[in-house]
């Protein structure tokens, strides 16, 4: 007989980020109130699912995304590092609209590959590790759900590969949003399906709704 196992890889809620820097990896950043209530949002949603394990990347906004999910569902956080934001050589900058930071020469020699990136930790890195974390939650809950807590480009990346499709793509176009639930369905150890879903959409500044264009002013933290 068949096993069918669950995997929702879960985007963390909004972040308090008032400088409006691309923070990636770094330490330090926490959810906002409203990131708070996204979280809730989705643990409400999850409620009445069979959520046998709960496993976070190891930055402060996932697992204080994955907190309220863990404690309605009795379980306690597991940390797996594969889960982590992908590293960016951009870290720490503002890339607002129109601020002119990919006008600036400094920052051309990272611009030059767009199919690696040359910016960043390459894509089929993050499938290796992403996938790894995927098969160890399905493993962990197998014949059950579980839901792991990661960053929008991960995910996206781990989605696109799952689904047949270039790794390279416009970060526009990423079907992310804050708290989404981007769900992995295996049937044994195969996936046989992958759903979406926004749970806390409502709660979403409109700008940063996946397909959003952006908005002067308003900064889109990409692969946050």
């Amino acid at each position: 007989m068949s096993e069918i196992t669950v995997v929702h890889l879960m985007r963390h809620g909004e972040v308090e980020n008032p400088d409006g820097v691309l923070y990636g990896r770094r330490a330090g950043y926490h959810l906002s109130e409203l990131g708070r209530q996204m979280a809730d949002r989705v643990a409400a949603h999850l409620e009445g699912r069979d959520i046998t394990h709960v496993v976070s990347s190891p930055l402060e906004r996932a697992q204080e995304t994955a907190a309220p999910i863990a404690k309605a569902h009795g379980l306690d956080i597991v940390t797996d590092d594969r889960l982590i934001e992908a590293a960016n050589v951009f870290e720490g900058k503002t890339f607002g609209v129109g601020d002119g930071a990919l006008r600036r020469p400094a920052n051309w020699k990272h611009l030059m590959n767009p199919f690696q990136p040359s910016w960043g930790e390459p894509y089929i890195e993050q499938v290796v590790r992403m996938m790894g974390a995927l098969t160890a939650a399905r493993d962990a809950a197998r014949g059950h759900e579980a839901v792991a807590v990661s960053h929008q480009l991960p995910i996206w990346i781990v989605r696109s590969f799952a689904e047949r499709r270039r790794l390279w793509h416009d970060p526009r176009r990423r079907q992310c949003t804050l708290a989404s639930l981007t769900s992995f369905t295996f049937k044994d150890d195969k996936i046989v399906s992958v759903g979406y879903s926004e749970p806390a959409r409502d709660l979403v500044p409109a700008h940063l709704l996946a397909g959003a264009k952006p908005v002067k002013g308003k900064v889109k933290a990409f692969g946050a």
